[in-house]
C-alpha cells in the first residue's frame, strides 16, 4: 500500500486510526476474576478500512467489516479477528487500493468496482441457524462460520430474500428462535419500499409483507412486539436524482416529522398505520412491547438534531453536538385512538446510545436496560486528547426503565466505551441478573479492554478487565452467544 491514511478525525487517533489486523490470542490476560458461569463468545464487528478512501476522505461507516470474537470457557478468554472476505474487499485487494467513493454511492466508484456487491458488512453480527451473519442494510447479509469465522459468502437464505437490502438490526423471538428482519429501499435504491419478513429458527421464511413509505428514508433500527412491527424513518431522506450527481446517499431534512410505521404482526400492506413526532433522530431500539389491548411502547434514545454531520442538510449545516439533547425516551402508540399523534415521556436525565435488554425478554415487558452515556462534567484530559472524538461515551449504565433510575460506572479522564452485551448468569436466571461487557478504549494509552461488570451492581466497576496486547478500533454492534446456541464448542482449533 503506497498511499497513506489521511490526517482527519475519522483516521487518526486512538479510536479510529486504522487497526487493519486479523489473527488470535489464546489466553488473554485477566485483572480480577472472570466468573467461570459465563461460557460462549461475544462477537463484534467493526468498519476498519483495508485501504485508504479512493477520494482521499471518508465517514466511519464506511471501513470494511472486522469480526471480534472473545470466546470465554471456565474463567478463561481467546481472542480471534477476522475479516469478512466481502466481494468489496477482495476486489480491493485484488488492485491494492480503495476503488470505491461515496459512501452507499455507486456512481462515485472506480470503474474496476463495477458490479461489484459493495457491502462492507460492518454494522452488525448475530448468530442464526447455525450460521453467523455479518449485517450491513444495503446488502443480504455474508455467512460465516462461527468457529473459524472464514466468510462463506452473500447469503440470501437459500433464494427466500426478494429485496436487495436487509436490516442490520434483525430482532429475535425468545421462545420459537424466530428472526424478525426486514429491507428498506427494498426496491433499489431510494426506493420508498419496505420489506417485512419472519424467517424461523432453521432457516424458513414464515412471512412476508411489503409496504411503501411516503418517502425513502433511513430506517436504522425498527421495534417487534408479540402484536406489532414498528418502523421508525428518520428525517434522513435518500433521492436516486442526488445520489447519480455524485452526491450523499443521505440528507438531513430539518422541516420532516419523525415518521413511525405500525404493522399488526399478522397484518397485510393495507394494515400499516403512520403516526408522527417532533422532528428528531432517533437511536436505536432498547426494547419495546404492547399490552395486548392495542398500546404499544418503543424505548429508545432520541436526540433533537442531527448527530450525522457528514450527511448535512441541503445548506451544509450541521448543528454543534454541544447543542444537541439526546435522552433515552418512551414512545406510546395508541392503535384504538383516532389521529396520527403519539406520546412520548424521558425514561433518563442523561445522554445514552447504543442499549441492550435481556435478549429473553424482547418484545415482552421488561425492567432493565444497559446503555453507554456521556457526562462531560466528569474529568476527561483535554490537555493530552484534545476534543472528544465522534462517539465519545465515558461511562456504562444500567437504567431501571419502571423506576426511571439509573447507575452509572466512570473509569478515568481518558476511557470511553463501545457498545455493551448482557450475558445472563443461567439460562434460567432473574431478568438482569448477570453481566454486562463492553470494549474501553483508553485513548491517551492506545489500548483496548474487554471489561466485565455485575449487572445488579455496574456503579461498582468490573468485577474483571480483559487486557487486549492490541488496539481495536471503535466497533459498532455484536451479539451474545452462549455455548448451548454454537454449533460446536467454543474454542478455536489450531488451524483456524
Amino acid at each position: 500500500m503506497t498511499t497513506p491514511f489521511p490526517k482527519t478525525p475519522e483516521f487518526t487517533g486512538s479510536l479510529y486510526r486504522p487497526a487493519r489486523f486479523e489473527g488470535k490470542v489464546y489466553d488473554l490476560e485477566v485483572e480480577g476474576t472472570v466468573p467461570r458461569e459465563i461460557s460462549g463468545t461475544f462477537f463484534q464487528v467493526a468498519p476498519d478500512p483495508q485501504y485508504p478512501p479512493m477520494l482521499g476522505g471518508d465517514i466511519f461507516f464506511n471501513g470494511d467489516g472486522a469480526i471480534h470474537a472473545f470466546r470465554f470457557n471456565a474463567g478463561s478468554v481467546d481472542f480471534q479477528r477476522r475479516y469478512v472476505m466481502t466481494e468489496r474487499l477482495k476486489r480491493q485487494r485484488q488492485e491494492r487500493e480503495g476503488l470505491f467513493g461515496i459512501y452507499r454511492n455507486s456512481f462515485t466508484d472506480d470503474a474496476r468496482a463495477k458490479g461489484v456487491n459493495s457491502s462492507t458488512a460492518n454494522t452488525n453480527v448475530i448468530l442464526h441457524n447455525g450460521k453467523l451473519l455479518a449485517l450491513k442494510e444495503d446488502s443480504p447479509p455474508y455467512a460465516l462460520d462461527p468457529i473459524t469465522l472464514e466468510t462463506e459468502g452473500l447469503y440470501d437464505f437459500g433464494g427466500q430474500l426478494t429485496s436487495p437490502t436487509f436490516t442490520a438490526h434483525p430482532k429475535f423471538d425468545p421462545q420459537t428462535g424466530a428472526m424478525m428482519c426486514f429491507g428498506y429501499e427494498a426496491k433499489g435504491e431510494a426506493s420508498p419500499d419496505i420489506v417485512y419478513y419472519e424467517i424461523d429458527k432453521n432457516g424458513r421464511k414464515t412471512r412476508e409483507v411489503w409496504v411503501r413509505a411516503p418517502y425513502a428514508a433511513m430506517i436504522h433500527d425498527f421495534a417487534v412486539t408479540e402484536n406489532y412491527v414498528i418502523f421508525p424513518l428518520m428525517p434522513l431522506t435518500a433521492d436516486i436524482d442526488r445520489i447519480k450527481a455524485g452526491g450523499n446517499h443521505f440528507e438531513w431534512q430539518p422541516q420532516l416529522e419523525q415518521l413511525f410505521g405500525v404493522l399488526p404482526r399478522d397484518g397485510e400492506g393495507k394494515d400499516l398505520r403512520w403516526f408522527t413526532a417532533p422532528n428528531g433522530f432517533q437511536g436505536h431500539t432498547l426494547n419495546a412491547f404492547d399490552d395486548g389491548k392495542g398500546k404499544i411502547y418503543v424505548d429508545m434514545p432520541v436526540t433533537d438534531g442531527n448527530i450525522f454531520y457528514f450527511f448535512p442538510q441541503a445548506d451544509g449545516f450541521v448543528p454543534p453536538p454541544e447543542t444537541l439533547s439526546s435522552r433515552m425516551m418512551r414512545w406510546t402508540f395508541d392503535m384504538k385512538a383516532p389521529g396520527n399523534g403519539l406520546t412520548v415521556a424521558p425514561l433518563s436525565d442523561f445522554t445514552c446510545e447504543f442499549p441492550k435488554s435481556d435478549d429473553r425478554y424482547s418484545g415482552q415487558p421488561y425492567r432493565h436496560g444497559f446503555v453507554i452515556s456521556m457526562d462531560m462534567q466528569r474529568p476527561y484530559n483535554f490537555e493530552k486528547l484534545g476534543p472528544p472524538p465522534f462517539q465519545f461515551f465515558n461511562m456504562l449504565s444500567h437504567i431501571d426503565v419502571s423506576t426511571q433510575k439509573a447507575r452509572h460506572w466512570w473509569a478515568d479522564d481518558q476511557t470511553c466505551f463501545q457498545e455493551p452485551v448482557f450475558v445472563p448468569k443461567s439460562p434460567d436466571a432473574p431478568e438482569g441478573v448477570g453481566y454486562v461487557m463492553a470494549l474501553a478504549n483508553r485513548l491517551l494509552d492506545q489500548t483496548t479492554d474487554l471489561v466485565i461488570l455485575d449487572a445488579e451492581r455496574m456503579d461498582e466497576g468490573p468485577v474483571a478487565t480483559v487486557h487486549l496486547p492490541v488496539r481495536l478500533r471503535m466497533s459498532l454492534h455484536g451479539s451474545w452467544v452462549p455455548s448451548q446456541s454454537a454449533p460446536s464448542d467454543q474454542s478455536f482449533p489450531e488451524n483456524a
